[in-house]
């Protein structure tokens, strides 16, 4: 008179389910960062609605792009980092993104500055900094 076990009979399932459901938030998470960068870089901005720290940390973007208007550098901040909750969107951070150089020179911190796109690495020789538009060089 016996029956079979919930957990024979649902075991394989949940943990299936629950992978299935980490990889679609995955994909969803990397598609809306791969539509802000395209936004960002091909009109230059708006730079809101934009993912959250948490989304694009989990699409593997860990860098945040940011050019300074008063020297024209372009910088990368590491997110994973940032001291703020990971539901806070990315375009929030621009209020306190300074550049260090002009902050120097001028003698108070200095907060002129664009955030450019999201990237997956830093800056090197095999991946520079990123174009505004497709025209710009």
């Amino acid at each position: 008179m016996g029956t079979k076990s919930r957990e024979s009979i649902y075991g394989a399932s949940i943990p299936a389910a629950a992978e299935r459901a980490t990889e679609a938030r995955k994909t969803a998470d990397r598609l809306a960062c791969e539509a802000w960068n395209k936004r960002m870089l091909g009109f230059q901005g708006p730079a809101q609605p934009s993912p959250a720290l948490g989304d694009a940390l989990n699409a593997g973007y860990g860098y945040l792009e940011v050019k300074c208007l008063g020297c024209n550098t372009n910088q990368t901040v590491a997110l994973d980092i940032v001291r703020r909750p990971k539901c806070t969107p990315v375009h929030e951070l621009e209020r306190y993104m300074r550049c260090k150089d002009c902050s120097q020179v001028r003698g108070y911190p200095y907060k002129r500055s664009h955030l450019v796109a999201l990237r997956r690495t830093k800056f090197s020789a095999s991946d520079p900094a990123s174009t505004w538009w497709p025209g710009e060089r």
